[in-house]
């Protein structure tokens, strides 16, 4: 059975058992969305689903899918979990960088010393730099909150701008500190950079 045909198949069950794609998503534990878009054949179950599919249609996943059908669910299937985690990895990532404006990681000199502030105790800068710097953290949190939000809707083009705009600011952060010789927050966020630069190259 083929993409399409397993979306006519669900697509034609429910009609047989006189039920609407939010009921059948809501005896299924997914989004209606996720029913249409099988319907429409514009995308492959996950395997949990095809189980449920199953269970609940009282057909064997043998008779949904081929051999080979099934290897494309399973890969499909993997790929959709490392996004998920790829965008838990990106939001959480994001959303911890708020703690920039509490922790001691930003140096300013104090007589014959340098000692260790946050950003919000920052004075021996400009306040445009001071600025600058709030703006990034603040856009990097908002990214964050936003892409562990969507991230049950990976596909969605609004979160896929989301993370290019997440990893552009982390650049942008990165470059700032570093230039700007506060060498722990550059450190920090040089870090949290490759650590999504991985996760980009693996899914």
């Amino acid at each position: 059975m083929d993409l399409i045909k397993i979306g006519e198949y669900i697509a034609g069950k429910r009609k047989e058992l006189g039920l609407t794609q939010k009921q059948v998503a809501e005896k299924l534990g997914m989004s209606d969305k996720s029913v249409s878009k099988w319907e429409r054949g514009r995308g492959y179950p996950s395997l949990d689903s095809l189980k449920e599919i199953s269970r609940y249609f009282g057909v064997s996943i043998d008779n949904l899918l081929s051999g080979e059908e099934l290897l494309s669910a399973a890969s499909e299937d993997g790929r959709q979990k490392l996004q998920h985690l790829r965008d838990s990895v990106f939001g959480l990532m994001d959303c911890s960088m708020i703690l920039l404006l509490f922790l001691p990681l930003f140096g300013q000199n104090k007589k014959d010393i340098v000692e260790s502030v946050s950003i919000l105790s920052l004075s021996q800068i400009h306040l445009y730099s001071k600025i600058i710097y709030l703006i990034l953290i603040l856009g990097l949190f908002l990214c964050g909150v936003c892409i562990l939000f969507l991230k049950n809707n990976p596909e969605s083009k609004v979160i896929n701008n989301i993370r290019i705009l997440s990893l552009t600011l982390s650049v942008i952060t990165t470059i700032c500190f570093i230039l700007s010789l506060q060498p722990y927050a550059g450190i920090l966020s040089f870090i949290y950079l490759v650590i999504k630069g991985i996760m980009l190259k693996k899914s």
